[in-house]
C-alpha cells in the first residue's frame, strides 16, 4: 500500500492557516485549469424482523444492542425505500433538508425518480437541498445548476441550492483531536501528513434546516473509491467555490489526504445536526463512475437493495459489505474502483474520528 510520500500534495497560497492545520509531509501540484469530470446468512430476529450476516462482513450475530441497526430491504421501489425511511426517522422534524445528488445533465445511471418524489411528498415541511459544483460543469453557476435539475425532473418539489448566496464557516468537529496528535507527536499521526480542515465552506442555507434526510446513490467514484453518505455530505454540501476547492486542493490530487478531508468535512456536518439526520443508501445502478460524470459507465454489478441507518459510518460500512459479498464477476469492476483509490480509507478515517460504528446489526425488512 502507498504511503502519503507515494502521492505528494502541496500547500496551495490560497489556503489560510486559520482553515487548515498543516503537517508537515506533502506538497499540492498548482491547479492549471479546473478539469471536467469526465477528465479527471446467520439470521437472528428483532421483532420480528430477520438479521442477516456472512463470512467477512462487519454485520454481528446474535443482535448486540450496543451497535447501530442498519436496516437493508431487496424492495427497489418507491415502497421499498418508504420501508426503509420508517425505521430511521425517529429525530427528523422541523424543516427538512433531503440532501441528494441531482447529477449531471441526462446522467445515464440516476436512480428512478419515484423513489425519492414519493418520498418527499410524505416528509412535511421537506425540500431538496443541493450545493454547486467546482469542476467545470452546467452544476457549476446556480442559474445552469437549476437548468440541470430541471432536465434531470428533481423540479418536482423546492430545491434549495445551499451556496446561492454564499457559504458559512462549519467547525468541523476534529480540530481537539487534531491539536491532540500535534502536541504529543510521536513519530507518526493516526492520519495522512499534509493539509487537514479545522473548519470547512458550506452553502449558508444549512442554517435554514432544523433535520438532514441523506439520500443517497451508492456507486463508484473516480476519486473516492465509492460514493456513499460520506461523500454526499463531506464533498456534497461544502459549497462550490470555496468548500470544495478546501477539500480538493489545487489540482484534485488523489489519496488519503483527499479522503481525510471529505470526512472531517463530512464531520462538520453530522456535527451540526447532531441526532436529527439520517441516512438512506440505495444500492441500484452501482457504475464505477459517480454522477457527477455525464458519461458514466455501464454498471457490471447487479442491484442490491437499500439500506438505512442513523450511523452514518454503519450505513456506509454495510454498502462496502454488500458489494464486497457479491458474485466475484459481478463485484469486479466496483472493488477494483474502490481499492484502487483508497476508498476503504474513508471508513478507517471516519472510524478514526468517532464518527460511528463499523460494526452494527444488519436486519432485513
Amino acid at each position: 500500500m502507498e504511503t502519503s510520500t507515494d502521492h505528494p500534495e502541496k500547500k496551495s497560497k490560497e489556503f489560510s492557516r486559520r482553515n487548515f492545520l498543516k503537517f508537515a509531509g506533502g506538497t499540492m501540484a498548482a491547479m492549471a485549469a479546473i478539469p471536467s469530470f469526465f477528465q479527471v446468512s446467520a439470521n437472528a430476529q428483532e421483532n420480528g424482523q430477520r438479521q442477516v450476516t456472512w463470512d467477512g462482513s462487519h454485520a454481528v450475530s446474535p443482535h448486540d444492542p450496543s451497535k447501530p441497526n442498519v436496516y437493508f430491504t431487496q424492495d427497489l421501489s418507491s415502497e421499498g425505500v418508504q420501508k426503509i425511511y420508517e425505521k430511521i426517522n425517529r429525530d427528523i422534524a422541523g424543516k427538512v433538508g433531503i440532501k441528494l445528488h441531482t447529477g449531471e445533465p441526462h446522467g445515464p445511471n440516476l436512480l428512478p425518480m419515484e423513489y425519492i418524489k414519493n418520498l418527499q411528498k410524505r416528509i412535511a415541511n421537506s425540500a431538496i437541498v443541493e450545493c454547486n459544483v467546482m469542476y467545470k460543469s452546467p452544476r457549476r453557476k446556480t442559474n445552469t445548476h437549476r437548468e440541470t435539475i430541471k432536465i434531470n425532473g428533481f423540479d418536482f418539489c423546492p430545491v434549495d441550492i445551499l451556496d446561492e448566496e454564499g457559504d458559512i464557516m462549519l467547525p468541523t468537529g476534529a480540530k481537539e483531536f487534531l491539536d491532540k496528535q500535534a502536541d504529543n507527536f510521536g513519530g507518526k499521526f493516526p492520519f495522512e501528513p499534509g493539509i487537514h480542515l479545522r473548519e470547512i465552506a458550506i452553502g449558508k442555507h444549512v442554517l435554514n434546516y432544523d433535520s438532514l434526510l441523506v439520500y443517497t446513490h451508492f456507486k463508484g467514484h473516480a476519486m473516492g473509491g465509492f460514493g456513499g453518505s460520506l461523500k454526499n455530505i463531506g464533498i456534497g454540501m461544502a459549497s462550490g467555490k470555496v468548500g470544495k476547492r478546501m477539500i480538493h486542493g489545487d489540482g484534485f490530487p488523489i489519496g488519503k489526504g483527499f479522503l481525510e478531508r471529505m470526512v472531517e468535512s463530512g464531520k462538520a456536518i453530522t456535527e451540526h445536526f447532531k441526532d436529527h439526520i439520517t441516512y438512506i443508501n440505495v444500492l441500484k445502478n452501482i457504475s464505477v463512475d459517480c454522477d457527477c460524470n455525464a458519461h458514466g459507465a455501464k454498471p457490471t454489478c447487479n442491484d442490491i437493495g437499500i439500506i438505512g441507518s442513523t450511523d452514518i459510518l454503519a450505513a456506509d460500512q454495510a454498502c462496502v459489505d454488500l458489494i464486497y459479498q457479491m458474485p466475484a464477476d459481478e463485484r469486479h469492476d466496483i472493488v477494483e474502483r474502490l481499492e484502487s483509490r483508497f476508498g476503504l480509507h474513508q471508513l478507517e478515517y471516519m472510524e478514526t474520528l468517532g464518527m460511528g460504528s463499523r460494526d452494527y446489526n444488519l436486519i432485513e425488512i
